[in-house]
């Protein structure tokens, strides 16, 4: 269980409490409720750019990094579809270095043609380097607009095109900044060695002046059902050929994620899981494969994706995943089997937990999910998925015309 304290500053900030005195060191957690979702479709890769931009200096604080390897700290950030966060970790007497850092950039960036043309060549390079000239890089831009037709989730989080974050005017930029970057949009969680009454008292001197910002109504468009299956096929200069197959799956809040979850864990999670050890180690037609979903907010995806040994044909590497995940929705998996996956999961997130900044960072992302308290929950819901609910849900999500598949040949 995971205590923790809650309050909220008059300026819309909910700020969580969460002392652990087992450790020296305290944890900083800012977490900001924008993602890629929430992007103009014509001027997307921004919530990423900014993880770049918020390094850059803000208006009392030049160089972020200094103060704060003075202090004995680090510290990192990551973007995703749904979120935008923000950590640092340090020892807990140099608890207020971080909340100077943190407070003076989310009160105002320094916004300047010069710090957008440093970051935007970054994120440039970054682009061209992960998703243009590395093999398969360009999978999931074509995959996400295969399978979303209508949802933000079509583009990924570095952008949907480079043009985009090229031409990103510093107007752009500001707008984008005071639209999301406010108190009433983020959630401070400050973890470790740490007393509630000091962290309010830090909490109101720092963070309390700040305007509130209005908070961020969401209204994105939603996915319809598909009702056809979708395919693709592409060819490009990588080593061998590979397999992708994707289904739409559910929110993070509803009860039949949990399902969803244990699904790819039977079908992939680890050296006894079915796709690896018969379609691997029996068969002998993937080097590779593994089947995850994509974890987001939103509906997301359940994916499958291989590397095909050479020689083998696509079309029978298909009907070979095709096969088991028959097999799933006919037969009822054994309890013990679905048993030993729950086992796996408790201990995925006992090990998680050991750490005190994905404790921060978690109950950061249970709270803006609605309630920081459904971390502790999490353990139960796993634990009431039956056989026959996996049953249900693999005839449920595998079906034909949910599905999208793309072929990626290689041209050796």
């Amino acid at each position: 269980m995971i205590q923790f304290e809650r309050f909220v500053l008059q300026n819309g900030l909910r700020v969580l409490v969460h002392p652990d005195n087992s450790t020296p060191m305290a944890v900083v957690n800012v977490m900001y409720d924008v993602g890629a979702r929430d992007e103009d479709p014509a001027k997307t890769g921004f919530a990423h750019l900014f993880e770049h931009l918020m390094f850059g200096g803000s208006v009392n604080i030049p160089d972020y990094d200094e103060p704060l390897q003075m202090a004995g700290g680090e510290n990192n950030a990551y973007t995703t579809n749904d979120i935008t966060n923000y950590y640092i970790q340090l020892p807990a007497e140099n608890l207020e270095t971080a909340f100077w850092l943190e407070s003076d950039r989310m009160l105002s960036l320094a916004f300047s043609e010069k710090s957008l043309e440093v970051q935007r060549k970054v994120v440039i390079e970054e682009f061209k380097e992960n998703y243009i000239s590395k093999p398969y890089g360009d999978v999931w831009h074509k995959m996400r607009e295969l399978v979303y037709t209508t949802h933000p989730y079509r583009w990924m989080t570095i952008g949907k095109e480079l043009s985009h974050i090229e031409q990103a005017r510093l107007e752009d930029v500001k707008q984008f900044f005071k639209k999301h970057y406010s108190p009433s949009n983020a959630i401070l969680v400050v973890a470790g060695n740490i007393d509630t009454p000091k962290v309010k008292a830090l909490a109101e001197k720092w963070f309390g002046d700040i305007p509130s910002g209005h908070k961020y109504q969401r209204n994105l468009p939603q996915e319809p059902e598909q009702t056809a299956a979708r395919r693709l096929t592409v060819n490009a200069n990588v080593p061998v050929d590979a397999l992708y197959k994707c289904w739409h799956i559910y929110p993070r809040l509803d009860k039949r994620y949990y399902t969803a979850d244990l699904i790819t864990e039977i079908l992939s999670g680890g050296g006894s899981s079915r796709l690896y050890q018969r379609l691997v180690k029996e068969k002998r037609l993937f080097s590779h494969i593994e089947c995850y979903h994509t974890g987001s907010t939103d509906a997301g995806l359940l994916v499958i994706e291989g590397k095909l040994v050479k020689g083998i044909q696509m079309e029978a590497a298909e009907a070979a995943i095709d096969d088991i995940l028959s097999q799933m929705k006919k037969e009822v998996v054994m309890e013990i089997e679905l048993q030993k996956v729950k086992n796996k999961t408790e201990s995925m997130i006992a090990f998680e937990d050991m750490s005190v900044m994905n404790r921060a960072g978690s109950l950061a992302y249970y709270e803006l999910l609605g309630d920081a308290t459904l971390m502790n929950t999490e353990l139960q819901k796993y634990h009431a998925v039956t056989t026959d609910e996996i049953r249900q849900e693999c005839n449920h999500i595998f079906r034909e015309e949910n599905s999208s598949t793309l072929f990626y040949y290689s041209n050796n």
